[in-house]
């Protein structure tokens, strides 16, 4: 059963992915039918221990994620596909979704920082943005957050459908 719920968790990081790249949003209905009905479907399948798996794997996800939307890191359509994807990739799966996932943003960040020739800016800005943090701690920067229209944007529901995938491969091979 849960390699099912991942296929779903694959086919809703994949479709948030292609309207992020598309509308650089991702929309509501998207995010909230999929944790809703994950969740549903988990319940369902598993009872109370199926639901407390997806449950659990929401939270770990989107909750994650919503610390670096606190400061301005990622947009929150993104914080709801993470919760959406960790409550139907469950407990068990959830960690290396978002581990896949942060690398495939780490990937991500350093290609468009290559093809946009922007690797002395980006590296100057990491710099700046560790500095902040370690005197400021987790306030929001006045310039490098997502406001700032100068920054590139990356589709980072681009990153949770690849770790997904990546995770649905291994779990694929593992049975």
């Amino acid at each position: 059963m849960e390699t099912y719920f991942l296929i779903a968790a694959l086919i809703l990081a994949c479709t948030g992915a292609g309207t992020d790249i598309k509308g650089n949003r991702i929309p509501n209905w998207l995010t909230y039918s999929g944790l809703i009905g994950g969740l549903a479907a988990r319940g369902v399948a598993g009872g109370w221990p199926g639901l407390r798996l997806g449950l659990v794997g929401a939270l770990l996800g989107g909750g994650l994620f919503f610390m670096f939307f606190l400061v301005r890191g990622i947009g929150a359509g993104d914080v709801k596909l993470m919760a959406a994807v960790g409550g139907l990739a469950g407990q068990g799966e959830v960690t290396g979704v978002i581990m896949a996932t942060a690398l495939a943003g780490a990937l991500m960040a350093v290609g468009y920082m290559l093809f946009y020739k922007r690797v002395r800016e980006t590296l100057r800005n990491v710099g700046k943005l560790a500095w902040f943090r370690i005197r400021s701690g987790a306030r929001v920067h006045p310039e490098l957050n997502l406001g700032n229209s100068g920054s590139i944007r990356l589709p980072y529901a681009v990153a949770i459908a690849a770790g997904t995938l990546y995770t649905f491969g291994m779990a694929f091979l593992r049975r």
